[in-house]
């Protein structure tokens, strides 16, 4: 049985599982099998080393944004509008067939904005270029979910499955475990709140599913064995995500004041270059950019160049920025 088989066996077994208290140890194994076989499917055979074409791009800029969506929902539009770079847009699917990247100029910011081609529903077992297009998305600082403002929540809920499935966190905090394997001693388990989701016999299971049988693990929030799963495997990646409905100029005003008020979700039209400002706007809140101007001492700020960093920068990160010449 190949690893696809076996997973859609699993997620099988977990769907026709209930869900109680006499279950969760097994659905707890069931996940941790499931995490195993989905991180080897994403793992490149060697025969496969040689055959094919990335399209991985030299990240340059301030940020990093990945352009993520399904087949004609605009996102070479959506390139060509933003940045200086002309994307080919057709009324046909599959008009973008490799990673286009272009520069968009912000609050004297570059960020970087990579067009991917389209996405299909099993990108994450390798169908189409789902593993490259997935691939570089996990390197960007944000991603943008292109949807089509048209086909309501569908597109949203299965881009969300395929990420999902392949260690990419949309919108979540990391959990607050600490783990740390050891060399002996056995599992050290405590926590410093009360847990409702997960037990110290279910943490020593899926440990055991990964042939951990010694580590140190404090669970500082009631995580879910989920959670706990994305620690030991290590390789998950939590990035904020703004999930931006094109086409809205041939929706209702009900539908579109509905998609607005979802939480992360931007409204525009590429067609009739609609709500494009507030969208730049919300992007540079999420990459959590600020604008930094220096000043000698008994002058005025110098606002003719600034020095962009990260919300989270401290004296240390900008000291070595002002060796270089600012941008103009």
């Amino acid at each position: 049985m190949g690893i696809l088989e076996k997973i859609s066996e699993i997620e099988k077994e977990i769907s026709r599982t209930q869900k109680n208290k006499a279950t969760e140890y097994h659905l707890g194994l069931l996940k941790a099998k499931l995490a195993k076989y989905r991180a080897q499917l994403l793992e490149p055979t060697k025969s496969a080393g040689s055959k094919g074409e990335g399209f991985d791009v030299m990240k340059s800029g301030d940020a990093r944004v990945a352009l993520i969506g399904f087949p004609s929902v605009g996102k070479s539009t959506f390139l060509s509008l933003m940045t200086s770079t002309a994307s080919e847009a057709a009324s046909y699917e599959f008009t973008t067939l490799t990673c286009i990247p272009g520069v968009i100029e912000h609050k004297g910011a570059n960020i970087q904005l990579l067009d991917l081609p389209g996405i299909i529903e099993g990108a994450a077992q390798g169908k189409g270029r789902g593993r490259q297009v997935i691939a570089v998305a996990r390197t960007a600082d944000v991603v943008i979910m292109m949807l089509d403002a048209t086909k309501g929540d569908v597109q949203r809920n299965l881009l969300e499955k395929e990420l999902e499935s392949v260690g990419i966190r949309l919108n979540k905090p990391k959990p607050n475990i600490y783990f740390k394997p050891k060399k002996g001693g056995g599992i050290s388990f405590n926590s410093t709140v009360t847990l409702t989701q997960c037990s110290e016999k279910l943490v020593q299971l899926i440990l055991h599913e990964y042939k951990i049988f010694n580590a140190e693990v404090l669970f500082r929030e009631d995580a879910s064995p989920d959670q706990f799963i994305d620690v030991v495997v290590g390789n998950r990646v939590h990035m904020p995500c703004l999930y931006v409905y094109n086409k809205i100029d041939q929706i209702s005003l009900e539908e579109v004041d509905r998609l607005a008020r979802q939480l992360h979700s931007v409204v525009i039209s590429c067609e009739m270059k609609l709500n494009l400002d507030y969208l730049l706007d919300k992007l540079w809140d999420y990459l959590a950019l600020i604008c930094i101007y220096t000043k000698k001492r008994g002058e005025r700020p110098d606002f003719s160049g600034a020095i962009i960093m990260r919300r989270s920068a401290s004296v240390e990160h900008v000291i070595p920025v002002m060796t270089v010449p600012v941008r103009q």
